[in-house]
């Protein structure tokens, strides 16, 4: 039996957009006129596939192109990029839920998927009954469902609310019994989207815990989520995609870097600031990268090796009172380890025509962090609440611990941190 459980061989997605016409203003007659030509038109447009658009303007999207890849039994992949850049439609491509424009795909097992809140329970039915749904759509006997039934309840916590209609869940009661059954259920490949940013520190915990077994048990994970240090401690290969194309595929720590690395013409990135610069705001944050001291672009470290962060910030007018570039970091579970700031006043121009760059350059001295996967969260903000513009998951960092006094504790109730204490003694 081949080790491969999912195939693309030129894998690509299609949609058809429509744009609006530039006329604005439309007489009865021009409608009637219209809507003539609409119907001889509609059984051309039904047969190719494509739905009618006002104005009948249409342009061809490609969310993937031409993908290539194999995937193996038992691999966890973590699946990044930007917003936009496939991630999302390739694993409703994977989860069969949309159909491949062209190419080849072949999966073997069943695949269990949760993907955005709302999909997978039909929300007139109790918890209970879509558990049994769930189960049925993946194969599985009323016997096989029933086996795995008590822990389903257990892992969700929704016991009280089994026989209420899930349309009535909150979204954390939702996610949390959508990701028990998808993961309880025994599929060979488990499917799992940016949905589980809605669950609490502690439910995402139990979740990364669920999946690692699921992984160890040989089972397959795919997972898709902006928050790097979810995506650094579980999965152990990654792929990154920018519009709709691979760009890295490979073990994770390379697949993160590349990430960095990764930039329109070799600079920084140029997505970043460009909610804010449209919202008129006179300061963006532009790009940041974690480096070593000598200045190479990195994402795993060794214990004791200093982490430097480098970070852009673009100002387009005058800025009045106190502005602050504040650090934060955290770990895999979304706990707060420290938090930092930097007062922007006195690199701030007066008269801004264009941009006007800064960089900044924060150390973190090591031996402080312990062993594990890290999130960088960075805001310019001023202390009376106005936020200029924020990144909530700016950069994922790996701390590598090769053999401190605390490397042989694998538990998080030690702490994050490991300063260098002075001991004495009388």
């Amino acid at each position: 039996m081949s080790d491969v459980v999912i195939r693309a061989e030129g894998l690509g997605k299609k949609y058809v957009i429509g744009h609006e016409t530039n006329e604005r203003y439309t007489a009865l007659r021009d409608i009637l006129y219209n809507q003539a030509g609409k119907l001889i038109r509609s059984a051309r447009d039904m047969a190719a596939g494509r739905a009618l658009i006002a104005g009948d303007q249409r342009e061809e999207f490609f969310a993937l192109k031409d993908l290539n890849f194999e995937i193996k039994r038992g691999e966890v992949v973590g699946i990044i990029g930007r917003n936009g850049a496939g991630k999302s439609t390739l694993l409703k491509v994977l989860s069969r839920i949309t159909e491949p424009s062209e190419g080849r795909l072949t999966i073997e097992g069943r695949v269990a998927s949760l993907l955005e809140v709302g999909t997978g329970f039909h929300p007139e039915l109790t918890g209970r009954e879509n558990i049994y749904l769930n189960g049925a759509i993946l194969g599985m006997t009323r016997a096989e469902i029933r086996r795995k039934y008590d822990e389903i309840v257990d892992f969700a916590g929704v016991e009280r609310f089994l026989d209420t209609p899930v349309k009535r869940y909150s979204s954390g009661m939702y996610v949390r019994l959508a990701f028990a059954v998808a993961a309880h259920l025994e599929p060979e490949i488990l499917v799992v989207d940016e949905v589980l940013a809605v669950g609490d520190a502690e439910f995402q915990k139990k979740c990364l815990g669920k999946m690692q077994d699921v992984s160890k048990g040989g089972r397959t994970v795919l997972f898709v989520s902006h928050q790097l240090g979810m995506v650094s401690a579980l999965c152990t290969s990654g792929m990154l995609l920018d519009q709709g194309s691979i760009i890295h595929r490979g073990p994770l720590a390379d697949t993160l870097n590349a990430y960095q690395r990764h930039r329109p013409n070799g600079g920084p990135p140029t997505d970043w600031g460009k909610n804010a610069i449209a919202r008129g705001e006179p300061l963006a944050l532009l790009f940041a990268q974690s480096t070593k001291t000598d200045g190479s672009v990195e994402t795993h470290f060794d214990h004791t090796d200093d982490i430097e962060f480098r970070i852009g910030i673009g100002q387009y007018a005058p800025v009045s009172g106190d502005v602050f570039l504040t650090i934060a970091l955290q770990d895999r579970y979304n706990r707060r380890v420290f938090t930092d700031e930097f007062p922007l006043r006195s690199l701030l121009v007066n008269q801004s025509r264009g941009e006007h760059r800064i960089e900044l350059n924060a150390r973190v001295p090591m031996p402080l962090l312990v062993g594990g996967d890290y999130s960088i969260i960075l805001t310019i903000n001023s202390h009376e609440g106005r936020v200029f513009d924020r990144q909530p998951s700016a950069l994922a960092v790996t701390v590598i611990d090769r053999g401190s006094r605390m490397a042989k504790y694998e538990s998080w109730d030690n702490g994050p941190l490991m300063p260098p204490l002075i001991w004495s003694h009388a």
